[in-house]
């Protein structure tokens, strides 16, 4: 069943300081209630014909929702992918302001589904400066859900005193495409749902890692954004970050000397300096963002070129296009991005040693 959550009229934006207590002039600010938000009519219904009350527990508080959410919204990035996957169009989201190469504020794999569903663009909310209350507050949301995000505590107790929120579970930018799907559908009551599209996600990645047995048995590290002109320090996605997690989702494993960094942190990356590279002398292959001239650089730096993923040219280096936006795995782009991201870690695995 296709659920089409249409977006209200915005509304001006002078009654900002009065709004949101208009809505939610009774709500606890870390505990959400269903009646703070009236709902707006809408051609779906989010959760099927019966709804039991939801609590939810997260890193900043506990969430309650009383009744059935007929107009979804969320903030920070991806978690309106798991709604569309199940066939709801959110009434507001984040607008993409990384990838999107076309500028309208969709990656393509939204702009497809959005497409499939005869679903209208929800509001984009410009995140550019921090998540906007007004336009989240103006779409009106029954639940605003966000387990992958970044959410500041006082970032949550504002968006509560609008709707129900729910949170990531445990730490900031550190919640998997799982659990994503997880915490967000089991906010629209669609346990059920979530736990089948898991699944054919799951069975999907197996069987097109599957074809590239050369990636069997490698690790990998995932730099983050590199500066050519100061190699003296080296910056990598941890464990807790979604993008080192998709390695073992296709095959292969994190690097060990990655893995040891991570623990004890809750960080999604850590720096560390060029002179201790050593530490990183068993890093079958290297994923980054960039070009040619990285790899120039790496190859050049007389501390970083021991890395034996720099030695033997086994680096995969992603564009600031979708493909790249796309390594970090996210209900929608998983699909979308796998044959060819398998592509380019398969080429980077043939050349380690």
């Amino acid at each position: 069943m296709i659920h089409r959550l249409l977006p209200i009229d915005e509304k001006a934006k002078s009654v900002r300081p009065f709004r949101i207590a208009a809505v939610c002039a009774a709500a606890l600010l870390t505990t959400g209630l269903a009646a703070c938000s009236a709902p707006a009519s809408s051609s779906g219904d989010a959760t099927g014909s019966s709804f039991e009350p939801i609590t939810i527990e997260h890193a900043l508080g506990t969430t309650t929702i009383e009744a059935k959410p007929e107009r979804v919204a969320t903030v920070n990035w991806a978690n309106h992918e798991v709604l569309l996957a199940l066939g709801i169009v959110p009434v507001g989201m984040a607008a993409a302001n990384y990838g999107d190469d076309d500028g309208d504020g969709l990656l393509p794999w939204v702009s497809e589904k959005l497409e499939e569903l005869g679903g209208e663009t929800p509001v984009l909310f410009d995140e550019n400066d921090g998540i906007d209350f007004e336009a989240v507050a103006d779409t009106e949301p029954d639940v605003i859900l966000a387990a992958y995000s970044g959410l500041s505590q006082e970032d949550y107790d504002t968006l509560s005193e609008i709707a129900p929120v729910v949170a990531y579970p445990e730490t900031a930018w550190g919640t998997s495409w799982r659990e994503m799907i997880e915490l967000n559908a089991e906010g629209l009551g669609m346990q059920q749902e979530g736990e089948e599209l898991i699944a054919d996600l799951e069975s999907e990645m197996a069987d097109a890692a599957a074809e590239h047995p050369e990636l069997e048995g490698k690790n990998a590290m995932f730099l983050t954004h590199v500066d050519t002109t100061d190699l003296s320090e080296v910056s990598f996605y941890t464990t807790k970050d979604t993008r080192t997690m998709f390695f073992e989702d296709l095959g292969m494993s994190v690097a060990g000397s990655v893995k040891t960094a991570s623990d004890g942190t809750d960080k999604f990356s850590l720096t560390q300096s060029a002179e201790q590279a050593d530490a990183f002398n068993d890093v079958d292959m290297i994923v980054t963002y960039g070009g040619e001239e990285l790899v120039a650089a790496l190859e050049a730096d007389p501390l970083l070129s021991q890395i034996p993923a720099v030695a033997n040219g086994s680096i995969v280096l992603l564009p600031n296009t979708p493909l790249g936006t796309a390594a970090n795995p996210t209900p929608l782009a998983i699909s979308w991005v796998l044959d060819d991201y398998l592509s380019l870690l398969a080429d980077a695995a043939a050349k380690a040693k």
